[in-house]
């Protein structure tokens, strides 16, 4: 996923960082849900996201303004990644649809977007890629999947609703990372991002307005939900998604997603208390040895001496 000769920090640090913090959505979405429906959640922390990029980049003046073109790429990819993806999830989790399931749907889109960036953006990838992903689906399931048989009994069917959301989600988050790596890249970063949230904070209110309350409870937990996910998550997490998505091949970035579910699950071990089986921990070994044989770059032939 990234060139030789970077260094350690750039080629390991920065994806560890980026899963640890991406993973943190799934707790804040568990903390602020219960005050909010999810349109009008999302709603509103992209569009105080919007302010705070749109702020910083006046104060910055060297990140550049996007080209008239360049507007309409992000507003399209904006809607992809922010009100498809994070709209799947927030109403698959809102209509009773177990975190674990959702992760499970979700962790297919490294898949799918090897098999869509093959096709789009020309990337070609390896037979070990390909039995790394297979590795990665097979330590995901191993990993959540004592969860969902705990959380869908007998009494608890799965929501039909919530994977339809699911599949909205799976969808739209691979088409808008095969599309953020082929139009993004000449995007000024910071201005290219506040367009993103701007586009997808307006879908997500009109759609929230048509179809929800749109009433808040501003308790302490709501706030501490919603200042995470604006601060950590839409600025911290998605700006070092596309510094590694301009790094790296779009299929090689998708890969680091098969560590969220193992990380949301320690993360959900250490607040609250949640179990960890043996398969779950099982399955977070074989899952970091599928997401190595994904996003490590092949090898490169030696070339020969003069």
């Amino acid at each position: 996923m990234t060139a030789p000769g970077r260094s350690v920090v750039q080629r390991i640090g920065v994806p560890a960082l980026f899963v640890l913090l991406w993973s943190t959505g799934f707790i804040g979405a568990k903390y602020g849900l219960p005050y909010a429906e999810p349109l009008t959640f999302l709603g509103v922390r992209l569009a105080a996201a919007a302010g705070l990029l749109a702020l910083a980049a006046l104060a910055l003046r060297g990140t550049g303004m996007p080209r008239p073109a360049s507007y309409g790429h992000a507003a399209v990819a904006g809607v992809l990644l922010h009100a498809g993806y994070l709209g799947g999830v927030f109403v698959a989790i809102s209509l009773g649809t177990p975190a674990g399931v959702a992760a499970v749907v979700v962790s297919l889109q490294p898949v799918l977007t090897a098999l869509l960036a093959r096709r789009v953006l020309g990337e070609r990838a390896v037979l070990r890629q390909w039995l790394g992903s297979a590795i990665g689906v097979a330590g995901v399931v191993m990993v959540v999947g004592p969860g969902i048989a705990t959380a869908t009994g007998a009494d608890r069917p799965l929501s039909v609703p919530g994977l339809l959301a699911c599949l909205v989600a799976l969808a739209s988050g691979t088409a808008g990372t095969v599309y953020q790596k082929r139009h993004g890249d000449d995007t000024p970063l910071v201005w290219g991002t506040a367009v993103q949230y701007a586009a997808a904070a307006a879908l997500l209110l009109v759609g929230a307005a048509g179809t929800e309350d749109m009433v808040i409870r501003w308790t302490g937990d709501f706030v501490l939900a919603l200042v995470w996910l604006v601060l950590v998550l839409s600025l911290g997490a998605v700006l070092l998604l596309f510094l590694l998505l301009r790094r790296g091949t779009a299929s090689g970035v998708s890969g680091l997603l098969y560590l969220v579910p193992p990380a949301v699950a320690v993360e959900a071990f250490l607040l609250f208390g949640e179990t960890l089986p043996r398969l779950s921990l099982a399955g977070i070994g074989v899952t970091a040895l599928g997401v190595a044989l994904v996003v490590l770059p092949p090898r490169q032939p030696a070339r020969p001496r003069v």
